[in-house]
């Protein structure tokens, strides 16, 4: 059973009947999003030992959260102690360990539940550093983490008496400029590397080869999730989401064989079939004006490559009178990779943010 169709059930069945005989006509919203592999759907057995079961979000109005302890309280009381053989008991959270609770078994209650009750300008404030949503400029989403963005998109209101999924809607993806931004900054981390793995390769170097070829494809990747408007999860479920939201379509074919190559000559081949599959991509999304390309000789030299400084050049050219023209192309925080335990942290936002605030005037 997936978490989403558990936790599910477990509001209707267990949840929503005490909140109706306890506290008729309060107003709250009440679902799965956030935190958690089984927001976006990617749970499977390994997922149950921590944050895993029956559980929910529950929101209030500002006016009602002086409620949330004795709401909490009802439902640690009068909710079974399991539910479709999960436990609904859960251990109090670990100080040592970021505050995950596991499972535990009880044959009483009152029980533990995984039922977080917050408003949404806190639960927002917790996942974004901000509870405000309007008039947001470029560098507070170059700022945000794109897996949170993720997390507020995906899972499932199952009650929504405070419209809390309208609220959300202006985080349903990037604006314009800042898609484009990000676009131009893949783009140019590309053409800074496009002719290494040849290189490395025929000098010896496999190794090297292997790894700078891993991260093209990676941006190349990143390149699809933009061009479809889809969010990117961090890098446990980048591969996953990549292959099951089919947001590169053909270009999963040379990608594995790039990879896995075991000559340079093979590798180079796989690679610019890649590059050159994003590039019919970019041209197919209107982005910019299309952008002539061919696979050519890297300045002469033996090595083949489409040159994807023009379209870095050509994505920073549609980005002239926007907030975003002239800002180096380093892309976001989420781009780098192993950066999530930093750009995940809200508290580090306002440093992030900076980054991009000099040019935006």
């Amino acid at each position: 059973m997936k978490g989403l169709d558990l936790c599910r059930g477990f509001f209707f069945e267990t949840m929503k009947p005490i909140m109706d005989q306890y506290f008729p006509g309060l107003t709250y919203s009440a679902g799965l999003i956030g935190y958690g592999s089984d927001v976006l759907g990617y749970d499977d057995a390994v997922s149950r030992d921590h944050m895993w079961g029956p559980r929910s979000y529950l929101f209030l109005r500002e006016e009602d959260i002086e409620l949330g302890e004795a709401v909490f309280t009802a439902l640690s009381e009068h909710l079974p102690c399991t539910y479709q053989g999960f436990s609904v008991n859960f251990s109090a959270p670990d100080p040592n360990d970021g505050g995950v609770q596991h499972p535990e078994f009880v044959d009483r209650g009152p029980v533990r539940p995984l039922v977080f009750v917050r408003t949404v300008d806190g639960f927002l404030e917790e996942r974004l550093g901000t509870s405000r949503l309007t008039d947001l400029c470029p560098g507070d989403w170059l700022a945000f983490s794109e897996h949170r963005l993720l997390s507020l998109n995906a899972g499932e209101l199952f009650a929504d008496g405070l419209d809390m999924r309208a609220r959300l809607t202006p985080l349903r993806y990037y604006p314009w400029e800042v898609k484009l931004y990000l676009i131009a900054s893949s783009w140019d981390i590309i053409a800074s590397e496009q002719a290494f793995p040849r290189r490395c390769g025929d000098s010896g170097d496999d190794i090297g080869a292997r790894i700078l070829c891993a991260r093209i494809c990676e941006r190349l990747m990143r390149l699809c999730f933009l061009y479809r408007e889809t969010y990117a999860p961090y890098s446990k479920w980048f591969g996953t989401a990549y292959s099951r939201r089919d947001v590169g379509g053909a270009l999963k074919e040379p990608l594995r064989p790039a990879l896995s190559a075991e000559t340079p000559e093979e590798r180079e081949a796989h690679m610019v079939r890649a590059q050159a599959l994003t590039a019919e991509l970019h041209n197919e999304s209107g982005v910019t004006p299309p952008v002539d390309f061919r696979v050519e000789g890297y300045f002469g030299r033996d090595i083949r490559v489409i040159r994807a400084e023009r379209f870095a050049e050509a994505a920073s050219e549609a980005l002239r009178g926007t907030a975003l023209e002239g800002v180096p192309l380093i892309g976001s925080m989420s781009q780098m990779g192993g950066l999530s335990n930093f750009s995940d942290d809200p508290a580090r936002i306002p440093r992030i943010r900076a980054l991009y605030r000099g040019e935006e005037g």
